[in-house]
């Protein structure tokens, strides 16, 4: 089974991160002009249907476990601050070296990260990845609230296995970037690594589809407003280039802005190649001051 779950793996990871607020079909037209009745007489309703219609893309069954790439790893259950169950797999690396906190993007769940879990151990470093409420085994409905929630209980298991904030890297893809920039406001983390991360939901909403955003936009709870945060913090065809640079515009010194040519929102470190893991080698020796031949 396992086996069979490599391919399934390599093409779900492809949907891993599904577009917010993508696509122009004619269903998309459809579902607007429904909406706008629902909306009006149950608006509680229809803003949760929103969120799970453009932001929120949860798979409950997991393809494959760490084991498809040989890797060691412990099956986690732990509980978000505010008590809802989840689920994770932590995979521990070589000794004196940072931990990895994390937070993947708005669609699948953990199982479909399992290669980019192979490469940061190939890097020596321990790793921890969750699942939002609602994805995976975790129990529970995603939410904007809820993701924050779940990530400050995953800081929590891990600071019970003693690790400190200052040992670990938050690392966020895509709307966990979102998750990661609110930790990282709250825990100061020993670094923060953004991947493909967007400004806010709104900057999304009118880059992909404005007069949908325009209808619809003030039903969605999600802001997930990075821009607003990351300035208080110590290629791409879903998320543009240039709100990534937004961001890291805002971000304080010292920060290192590092961009993948001829990448897309979800094949970054496949068209990265080496130079990107050398990136990330790089980033660590300077960070974390680690020498050898990893660092």
């Amino acid at each position: 089974m396992q086996k069979a779950s490599l391919k399934n793996n390599r093409a779900v990871q492809k949907a891993a991160i599904s577009p917010i607020f993508g696509g122009r079909s004619v269903w998309r037209l459809l579902l607007l002009v429904s909406a706008v009745f629902v909306c009006l007489w149950f608006p509680t309703t229809a803003e949760c249907a929103m969120e799970y219609h453009f932001i929120f893309f949860p798979e409950r069954e997991l393809a494959a476990t760490p084991e498809l790439y040989h890797l060691e790893y412990e099956d986690v259950t732990f509980a978000a601050d505010d008590g809802v169950e989840l689920h994770g797999w932590y995979l521990p690396g070589d000794p004196g070296r940072p931990v990895v906190l994390f937070c993947h993007g708005n669609a699948g769940n953990i199982s479909h990260r399992i290669d980019n879990l192979a490469r940061f151990r190939r890097l020596g470093l321990s790793v921890f990845i969750f699942d939002y409420r609602g994805y995976g085994r975790s129990k529970g409905r995603a939410s904007e609230a809820g993701t924050y929630s779940d990530a400050r209980g995953a800081l929590a298991y891990l600071k019970d296995r003693g690790w400190t904030s200052g040992q670990m890297i938050y690392f966020g893809r895509s709307l966990g970037a979102g998750v990661s920039v609110q930790l990282a406001l709250e825990t100061p983390p020993g670094a923060l690594v953004l991947e493909s991360p967007f400004p806010s939901i709104a900057a999304m909403g009118w880059h992909h589809n404005p007069i949908l955003y325009l209808a619809l936009g003030w039903l969605l709870d999600a802001r997930y407003d990075s821009l607003d945060k990351i300035g208080r913090i110590e290629r791409d065809s879903i998320v543009p280039e240039r709100m990534a640079r937004r961001l890291f515009d805002k971000a304080n010194q010292p920060k290192t802005y590092y961009l993948i040519k001829g990448a897309d929102h979800n094949n970054t470190y496949d068209v990265g190649g080496e130079p990107y893991w050398e990136a990330w080698r790089r980033f660590l020796g300077e960070v974390f001051h680690l020498q050898g031949p990893e660092a």
